[in-house]
């Protein structure tokens, strides 16, 4: 693990698990997320971490259902997905389905400019993974059609 460094980034999305320790050690294998920091909880839990992928930061704890904070995995739904840059969205779709991830969307070419694809994680959060960076459309231009 290389010296942490602050991040420049200025929101950090938090994710829950039932298995946190797991999931960080795949995120990491799969994902290519880099751990700074593990707080263990009690019984093999986790009270917190931090995640880097580039100047991301993703937190990832055990769930805590007393609060409401529940794995999608036993859920009929969930109500997000992570948007992550990668430079070559093709190798990263390859890694991530050969380490079991599920593949919702595959890799393609947006009809916004971009290339990415979509997946779930090994407990059912959605994760989409592209080389879009947010900005394109920000002076006002309509953003195309995609192509029927």
């Amino acid at each position: 693990m290389s010296d942490p460094e602050p991040t420049t980034a200025t929101i950090y999305p938090s994710l829950s698990y039932d298995d946190a320790p797991a999931a960080i050690e795949w995120l990491c294998a799969v994902f290519g997320f880099e751990k700074r920091l593990v707080v263990p909880g009690p019984d093999g839990t986790v009270m917190h971490s931090e995640l880097t992928l580039g100047p991301g930061v993703i937190m990832v704890s055990s769930t805590r259902p007393a609060i409401g904070r529940l794995s999608p995995q036993g859920l009929a739904g969930v109500n997000q997905v992570l948007s992550v840059h990668v430079d070559d969205p093709d190798a990263h779709c390859e890694r991530a389905l050969a380490a079991g991830a599920t593949l919702m969307q595959p890799v393609q070419d947006e009809h916004f400019g971009a290339r990415g694809y979509m997946l779930k994680d090994i407990e059912g959060h959605h994760w989409y993974f592209g080389n879009y960076r947010p900005g394109a459309y920000w002076d006002g231009a309509e953003c195309p059609e995609p192509d029927s």
